[in-house]
This record gives structure tokens, sequence and C-alpha cells, in this order.
């Protein structure tokens, strides 16, 4: 097998009442009013075809054995101030 790395950065425009909060396990996640927490994470899209509609799977023995091949996955999040 070889080894491929995949880097994904966002960037949002978001509520000023959103909040980030820091996980048992020391990870942050957002929050998000009325008690609903956001994180983003990998989930992997299929197509038939390039240039149709991407979506992801029914088969869950599919998407487990996609899983499986993350042997790492890091997710960062940074309020930026303007002005």
């Amino acid at each position: 097998m070889k080894q491929l790395n995949i880097t994904i950065q966002l960037q949002m425009s978001v509520p000023d009442d959103w909040e980030l909060v820091q996980t048992s396990e020391g990870g942050h996640v957002l929050k998000l009013p009325d008690q609903q927490f956001l994180d983003f994470a990998i989930e992997p899209l299929f197509a038939s075809n390039p240039e149709e509609t991407w979506q992801s799977t029914e088969d869950e023995d599919v998407l487990n054995d996609i899983l499986d091949m993350v042997e790492s996955e890091e997710v960062s999040y940074e309020f930026v101030s303007h002005g």
C-alpha cells in the first residue's frame, strides 16, 4: 500500500454566538445555540462519474472499509478577529 496525505482547510463566516469548547479528550468542537455541537470529520463521497452528483454511501461495510484506512485525523479551529 502507499501513503496518501489529504489536507482539508475551510474558512467560514459563522454567527457571533458560536463558541469553541474543549471535549473530555482534549479536542475542540463548536458549540452552537440550543445546546447543539458541530464537528467536522472526513466523510467519503462517491459517484459513478466525476461530473455527476457525489453522495455518501448507504453501505456501512464500504464506509467502514474506507474509514479503517484513515491512520490519523486532525481538525483545528481558530476564530479570527477582523479590525
